[in-house]
């Protein structure tokens, strides 16, 4: 069974979970901001910082000027080693002010793979941003050495489905736009390859993100995605083998699904047992289910929520080998369980781990995020990722 501590603050947990969900419910909040919003500040935002204090840099970029679609990218310094190009500014009183990392033009960069990153929060909380999932993706992003995206997607209910959804999907093609400019760039001029050009638009700024530009490799793309982003992470996937070549050079080799978010119509034996389990309980996922899901047509069975619907397309045999993490005490276990024996029916390779005696959330929740389990958690899927983002040779070069 979960420690005493984590039974106390469950309780905390959920009366201020609840008292969230009952603010939002009420119809003043519905049509706040057509804009959407991607953080409810709950707690303290963890800010970025493009230099490598404690070997990842981060940095925030704003890519959809329609909606409040964001996203943080988490850079390793593996990927730089000690070769560093930084810009500084001298100030009034004569210091230099570090303004963060920035590849060196004419130099070729070492590749690492990218991680689309989708936090939880049912859909209605949560952030990229804040301080847990910062201490994650960069957990994440030394384990397995690869750059981290972090997708601040849009909350409902101000946002209901399928917004967040489709911005999973804009983020995976932003990829693919930023590899194809960063491409046109080394190719510019008399058709010679160089290695230090850019292309700009027509105010002069570069419209190739450099870090990915100069760092990212992304035929080797993998969607990790807790609670609510697994099932955007899997949207995301089923949507990328969907749109085959016309995604590249992005090539999504992997997902993981941590305790997916999955729900359904019919309920299953842990749904009814675990009912009241901590942290996360039905009723209060149901409450948050209401505010996600389309008011005028409430259907549990959507493919956003149940991925086993019959006629679900593209069929299983196509989807990426998948890592899904179950937590012994999560009453949505059941159907991540069934999920995962489906996809290796049809010979996908989709292990599971499970944990004993853990929660939902119990690895990137920011009150569980040092405790013995969510360490192991990360590093058992680094594990298994390694095998699919590897460079041909190098697989156990670790």
């Amino acid at each position: 069974m979960p420690s005493l501590a984590v039974k106390l603050y469950s309780i905390f947990f959920k009366f201020q979970q609840r008292y969230m969900l009952r603010n939002l419910a009420q119809p003043s909040v519905h049509n706040v901001d057509p804009f959407g919003i991607t953080s409810r500040h709950e707690g303290p935002a963890a800010p970025c910082n493009p230099s490598f204090n404690d070997g990842v840099a981060t940095k925030d970029i704003h890519i959809d000027p329609f909606s409040s679609l964001c996203i943080r990218i988490f850079l390793p310094d593996t990927a730089v080693n000690s070769d560093l190009t930084t810009n500084e500014e001298k100030s009034k009183d004569g210091t230099f002010i570090y303004r963060g990392y920035s590849p060196r033009p004419g130099k070729k960069h070492k590749k690492l793979p990218v991680m689309l990153q989708f936090h939880g929060g049912a859909f209605v909380g949560g952030s990229n941003d804040s301080v847990g999932n910062d201490v994650f993706c960069r957990r994440i992003a030394k384990l397995c050495d690869v750059i981290v995206v972090a997708v601040g997607y849009r909350l409902a209910p101000e946002s209901r489905y399928p917004a967040a959804f489709e911005d999973g999907l804009k983020v995976l093609n932003w990829l693919a736009k930023q590899a194809n400019l960063a491409e046109c760039g080394r190719w510019m001029g008399n058709g010679r390859k160089r290695m230090n050009a850019h292309v700009f638009d027509g105010f002069g700024a570069s419209t190739a993100e450099p870090w990915l530009a100069a760092h990212g490799d992304p035929s080797r793309c993998v969607l990790l995605g807790a609670s609510c982003g697994a099932n955007i992470a899997d949207y995301v996937a089923r949507k990328a083998v969907e749109a085959g070549k016309l995604l590249d050079p992005v090539k999504v080799v992997a997902q993981i699904l941590m305790y997916p978010f999955f729900i359904g119509r019919n309920p299953t034996t842990s749904e009814i047992k675990l009912a009241n389990s901590y942290f996360f309980d039905k009723s209060m996922c149901m409450l948050a289910w209401k505010l996600f899901l389309p008011e005028e047509n409430f259907n549990l069975d959507l493919p956003a929520a149940n991925p086993l619907i019959p006629g679900r397309e593209p069929p299983l045999k196509f989807m990426p080998p998948t890592l899904t993490v179950v937590a012994e005490q999560d009453w949505m276990r059941d159907r991540a369980i069934a999920y995962s024996e489906e996809l290796r029916k049809v010979n996908i390779d989709a292990p599971l781990l499970e944990y004993k005696d853990a929660v939902h959330e119990f690895a990137t929740l920011d009150v569980l995020l040092q405790t013995p389990e969510a360490q192991a958690c990360a590093e058992d899927m680094s594990i298994w990722v390694k095998k699919y983002i590897s460079l041909r040779g190098h697989e156990f070069s670790y």
